[in-house]
């Protein structure tokens, strides 16, 4: 098996990581101080390890998520705790107490890292020596920490909106990439670099649910902390800027597959080459959007000036159904990126020409 690694790629994950990791130490010590110092419990470990496992480094830094994880693991421990009760500590009992929380946590949710956490925190109270103050105080320490990490995801954010921006940038780095590689493909009649777009054009939906994710975590977290409202007007232009671009590049994998199959013929489509050029440099414009909106009506102006040429008439292929295909193709992607500059769908539309 091949291993991956760089220099700069562990330095970019580093840095990528500091603010979860500052988040997750003060949760945990937050935790930890309030379970210790003010309820008096001589050692509060779970009230570490749920309060890390809560927060983690997952992209889907959601309220909602941080409560659902907490509420499950806490279910887990006491569970643990009552059987512990039930059946004591051994070895069959571990057995039985894994089994038991293991299948409980599959029944609640999918995700199998979920099931495990739960498993590995029953774990502690089924091995580790009952403590002094009753059953009840290490389930405690995990209220403590599930209400550490909720108030921490709301007061402390891990600059939600940062992490949007850069997987926006990640999408449209490849679909850029992708438009000028189709270009290319047209001009020079090169199947080869057809094939090549086709294959990383597929590839693009992970990088859509990962700006999808990041920016369901910044508009949800903007919705309870005092710190990220002025940020809502910003992340909902982005919600629509990502819902457009998410539409428009599974447009552009028909259109490559369609552009694939029509240049095997030989035949070089320069005014095709041309229309993609303008599509290039116009989406070039709206990638800067997310730095700043100005650019939304700039790249819109390129935009409508490649839509209203959309008109297979216009080239003299009304008659050519293959060729005509592609460019009637182009213009749901064109409304798509339309759509993302902030337009209406209906509005987009009614630029299209007739045909």
């Amino acid at each position: 098996m091949k291993i991956s690694w760089s220099l700069k790629s562990a330095l970019a994950r580093v840095i990528e990581s500091i603010p979860p990791v500052i988040q997750i130490i003060l949760a945990a010590l937050a935790s930890y101080s309030f379970a210790h110092f003010v309820l008096g419990h001589k050692n509060p470990l779970l009230a570490v390890t749920v309060t890390i496992t809560t927060l983690g480094f997952t992209r889907d830094a959601r309220p909602r998520r941080v409560i659902e994880s907490a509420l499950g693991i806490i279910s887990g421990l006491f569970a643990s705790e009552l059987l512990v009760q039930v059946f004591g500590q051994g070895v069959w009992q571990m057995a039985v107490t894994l089994l038991i929380c293991l299948l409980g946590a599959r029944f609640i949710t999918q995700s199998t890292s979920f099931a495990l956490t739960v498993g590995i925190q029953a774990m502690f109270i089924q091995l580790l020596p009952l403590p002094a103050g009753g059953i009840w105080v290490r389930p405690l320490d995990g209220v403590v920490a599930a209400i550490t990490s909720l108030l921490v995801t709301v007061l402390i954010p891990r600059n939600p909106k940062g992490l949007a921006r850069k997987d926006a940038s990640a999408l449209f780095e490849v679909f850029l990439d992708s438009l000028e590689s189709l270009r290319t493909a047209l001009r020079d009649v090169d199947v080869k670099k057809a094939d090549e777009i086709l294959v990383q054009v597929r590839r693009t939906q992970p990088l859509v649910d990962n700006w999808r994710m990041s920016l369901d975590s910044a508009v949800a977290i903007s919705r309870l902390s005092p710190f990220l409202q002025k940020q809502r007007y910003d992340l909902g232009a982005q919600l629509r800027l990502m819902r457009g671009m998410d539409l428009a590049t599974r447009n552009l994998r028909v259109i490559v597959r369609r552009v694939d199959f029509l240049i095997r013929d030989g035949v070089a489509r320069p005014y095709l080459a041309d229309l993609i050029e303008q599509v290039l440099d116009a989406s070039k414009t709206l990638s800067k959007s997310t730095e700043n909106e100005e650019f939304l009506y700039e790249a819109r102006s390129g935009y409508l000036e490649v839509i209203h040429q959309l008109d297979p008439k216009k080239f003299g292929i009304a008659d050519q159904l293959r060729e005509a295909s592609v460019l009637l193709l182009l213009r749901p992607m064109l409304v798509d990126l339309l759509c993302a500059t902030g337009m209406s769908e209906d509005d987009a539309r009614d630029e299209l020409p007739a045909v």
